[in-house]
């Protein structure tokens, strides 16, 4: 009987702890699946309050400072710092006042077509002849939450963030975390429209319109069962390996007690 016993729970534990890694690995089908088109490139493209930085350089310096707008000086202690802190914000028309150019429309365009935009602007109205033009995102963020290493918000400085970029930023997922149920809520012309991505399956990723993060993004990771029991008094010991270990110990000891007994 003692033996019986032992075997039943010895199973039982070595069900609960064998099961926990099939939902753990990413990309699982990686190995089988294959992408049979180019994947839908999804740019960062300007809103309304975006702000970014403009940089106009020309070989004639009184243009290059007509421009740019000017550095911002800061003094901490005894020193002084300067920074480009001065942007442009795009507002609720989806416009940014440039100098000498006036009113620009940049709302829907990337950071590539806006300095080409500006720069053909330049050109055309005989401001500068041979202008380059650098914008740089300023305030464009993606927040992350729930079971991550590190939640929080995070700056997007590149004009194609994937959501392993941001997951990444975040530290990646916890033990904990929930890698089939991963959601991404986006705003898009007014609506707030969620994403389930799951991270198990290749295919589920790449072929998401989550895959590309916009900014404003917010990425929510789920917690699993573990971590769900964990939020009840003792609620996670019945699904723990020591748990099964410990009920192993006492049913052995309780065998061989009722032997004793017998």
């Amino acid at each position: 009987m003692f033996k019986k016993i032992f075997q039943i729970v010895l199973a039982l534990s070595l069900v609960v702890s064998c099961a926990a890694p099939e939902k753990i690995s990413y990309f699982q089908d990686a190995s089988q699946y294959g992408i049979s088109e180019p994947l839908l490139e999804n740019h960062i493209r300007l809103r309304p309050e975006d702000k970014i930085s403009i940089v106009v350089n020309t070989s004639n310096a009184e243009l290059t400072s007509l421009f740019n707008l000017p550095y911002i000086s800061q003094r901490i202690g005894s020193s002084t710092y300067s920074s480009a802190v001065s942007g442009y914000t795009v507002d609720a028309e989806g416009n940014i006042d440039f100098p000498v150019l006036g009113k620009l429309h940049v709302e829907g365009l990337t950071r590539a077509e806006t300095a080409e935009y500006i720069k053909n602007e330049l050109i055309s109205k005989d401001q500068a002849k041979d202008p380059v033009v650098t914008v740089e995102f300023m305030n464009l963020t993606v927040a992350v939450m729930g079971e991550v290493a590190k939640p929080g918000r995070y700056a997007i400085d590149k004009d194609k963030l994937t959501l392993l970029d941001a997951l990444s930023l975040a530290g990646d997922l916890t033990i904990y975390g929930r890698r089939d149920n991963v959601m991404v809520f986006r705003n898009v012309d007014g609506r707030e429209i969620s994403y389930k991505v799951d991270l198990c399956s290749a295919s589920s990723l790449l072929l998401s319109p989550a895959y590309y993060i916009q900014q404003d993004d917010l990425i929510y990771v789920e917690p699993n069962e573990m971590r769900a029991r964990q939020s009840t008094v003792n609620g996670n010991n019945v699904r723990s390996t020591s748990f099964w270990i410990s009920l192993a110990s006492l049913a052995a000891s309780v065998a061989t007690l009722v032997l004793r007994v017998l």
